[in-house]
């Protein structure tokens, strides 16, 4: 019981960065192209697009949510918002890395705007558990959007106050917990994780949003 209780409370509490699992110099080996499309996962992406992350627990059910959207170029999987460097996909499930699970996705904003690609974030889970979504329990499975410019962070702030009020206007009692800061940095993980349900179409998927819909934002 004793052991049960210090490894769930390593799940659920971020490690102090000089407590995190050291990691490896070199990136981890991970997929060259999109399973689907056929494009490259890192680029270079042809100019004008624009990339944001986004933490929603499970990254493979998050990340066939956002390929599906129009207006996406690209998606991938992988880990961000942590200290260890370049970590595999058995040390972030440890909750020793301080990393989430996260969708790079890239897009075009003449073809989807940010505030849109807000809004199917804050609808498809539920951003007011913790670390957590639903039955994934542990650091890794929280809330987050990391965001590559002021323009983003400033307008994903103003989302999240905006969704807050509507979930208290609809009688969710619930504190929104997203993480909303500048992104530091994005490991690719491993290839078997890159659009994993369109390789398993029966896979694993955990999405499950509040009910609540969200008005787009008008700062975005």
């Amino acid at each position: 019981m004793f052991f049960l209780a210090d490894l769930l409370n390593k799940k659920t509490n971020l490690p102090a960065k000089a407590d995190a699992l050291r990691g490896r110099a070199e990136p981890i080996p991970t997929a060259a192209s999109h399973f689907i499309s056929g494009r490259s996962l890192s680029g270079p992406h042809p100019k004008g697009l624009e990339t944001i992350q986004f933490g929603m627990g499970c990254f493979w059910g998050a990340e066939r949510l956002f390929w599906q959207t129009e207006g996406v170029w690209v998606t991938a999987v992988g880990y961000a918002g942590g200290f260890t460097p370049n970590p595999t996909y058995q040390e972030t499930c440890t909750g020793l890395t301080g990393h989430a699970e996260v969708v790079l996705v890239v897009y075009d904003p003449g073809l989807v705007t940010f505030s849109e690609l807000l809004s199917v974030f804050w609808e498809n889970h539920n951003p007011t558990q913790g670390m957590r979504q639903g039955n994934d329990i542990g650091t890794t499975y929280r809330s987050a959007i990391y965001t590559s410019s002021a323009a983003q962070y400033e307008a994903a702030i103003a989302s999240r106050d905006a969704y807050q009020a509507t979930l208290g206007r609809a009688g969710h009692g619930g504190h929104i917990t997203t993480e909303i800061m500048p992104a530091e940095g994005f490991y690719f993980a491993e290839a078997e994780h890159q659009q994993y349900l369109a390789k398993n179409p029966h896979g694993y998927c955990g999405l499950q949003g509040t009910g609540v819909s969200c008005p787009l934002p008008a700062t975005a």
